[in-house]
């Protein structure tokens, strides 16, 4: 699909007038688990020409397109992407340190790196994962969940340990995540990533309720801890510099 992901971005190069600095694979692909019928989560960041910037109005900042053979397409302008990495926005973390990279300007990437290891809250991140993986626990409250359910509970899950243990941003990684003292536990996890990829998206598996104990228990601890999490150490002027070069990238 690799030639196909990158027709299209040209294609929203050439209609949209714009440049994609970064196009990366989102979702259960980046992240190690995807199932046989699996869309394609084609995450990107552009940028317009400076006169586009200049103007008094406000903009659409997003693209987004969905094609017929299941490529699902999102992309935010430099300008948002700067708003949201003030914020440590989760998800734009998780597009600029996916392992599945389709289109990068190395400048690009080697300017930003620095701001998005600086502006990275570990207290902001880890709230939204453990807001994210309480949200899943409920839906694999059941003797019979849905295996997508139960993988995104354990992401999010293994997630906001992560955050609390290293205070680094996350791997996007799923298999990175699984430093587990329990191996127990671990062994289970990796089965159940075997299985996935044999399943459909749509595939209910019997609960495991000693591993829906180790998620509510793990997730009460991550609720405990996030509390004494530091924030990012973001510096406006810094990226105020960035965003100029980028634009004349």
């Amino acid at each position: 699909m690799t030639p196909k992901i990158l027709e299209k971005i040209k294609e929203v190069e050439a209609t949209r007038g714009v440049k994609v600095l970064l196009a990366v694979e989102s979702g259960s692909r980046a992240w190690g688990f995807a199932s046989p019928d699996s869309d394609y989560d084609i995450r990107f960041i552009y940028r317009h020409q400076k006169d586009w910037y200049l103007s008094p109005w406000d903009k659409d900042e997003t693209i987004e397109f969905m094609t017929e053979d299941d490529l699902d397409g999102s992309g935010w302008d430099l300008r948002k992407t700067f708003h949201l990495l003030l914020k440590s926005n989760a998800a734009l973390l998780s597009w600029f340190y996916s392992p599945i990279v389709y289109k990068a300007d190395e400048k690009f990437v080697e300017l930003f790196r620095p701001l998005a290891d600086d502006c990275f809250s570990p207290v902001a991140v880890s709230y939204h994962y453990l807001s994210m993986s309480k949200k899943y626990l409920e839906a694999c409250r059941s003797n019979e969940v849905k295996l997508k359910s139960y993988f995104y509970c354990l992401r999010t899950t293994l997630t906001g340990k992560w955050i609390i243990e290293k205070g680094t941003v996350p791997p996007v990684l799923f298999s990175d995540l699984l430093v587990l003292k329990d191996d127990k536990t671990r062994r289970k996890i990796e089965e159940l990533v075997v299985l996935k990829a044999t399943k459909g998206e749509s595939y209910y598996h019997p609960n495991d309720w000693e591993l829906f104990d180790f998620l509510e228990k793990t997730i009460a601890e991550n609720e405990e801890k996030s509390k004494g999490l530091s924030g990012g150490k973001a510096d406006k002027g810094e990226m105020e510099r960035v965003f100029r070069e980028i634009l004349s990238l």
